[in-house]
């Protein structure tokens, strides 16, 4: 089973500006209510340290991209039981503002049992994010 978790704000600032904001890892736990910790070498194929949702897992980097997109993919044990490919899209609006993309891919055979939760808490653990991340860089 597959399940797909999608959110998007606007933020009244440069994608430069943004992204400043989204890769500072270390300041997480002062703003981000979803995002408690986030530890390790953000490079693609690098292993990093997660605490989101109230949960530890160790991701592998997929994609770093400046000003542009960071995308990971966790997994429960191994492959085809519980993986999710959570990412962070930034899209320049042209006009001052950005468009923040978060969201996540669901996939494994323990989906379903946990469908529910994660389209109810999961999904508002990323809107609170991007709530608190457009306000911490628009202020």
């Amino acid at each position: 089973m597959a399940l797909e978790i999608k959110t998007s704000i606007q933020i009244n600032a440069t994608p430069d500006k943004v992204w400043k904001k989204l890769i500072s890892f270390e300041d997480y736990p002062n703003w981000n209510p979803f995002i408690k910790e986030l530890k390790g070498d953000v490079k693609v194929g690098n292993k990093i340290n997660v605490n989101a949702g109230g949960m530890n897992f160790t991701p592998e980097v997929l994609a770093f991209t400046e000003n542009k997109e960071l995308r990971w993919i966790g997994k429960l044990l191994f492959t085809g039981v519980f993986d999710g490919e959570h990412k962070f899209e930034l899209i320049d609006n042209k006009d001052g503002t950005t468009t923040f993309n978060h969201s996540e891919i669901f996939k494994g055979f323990l989906v379903g049992m946990f469908k529910n939760k994660l389209m109810r808490d999961t999904k508002s653990g990323f809107e609170s994010m991007n709530q608190e991340l457009k306000n911490l860089v628009e202020k």
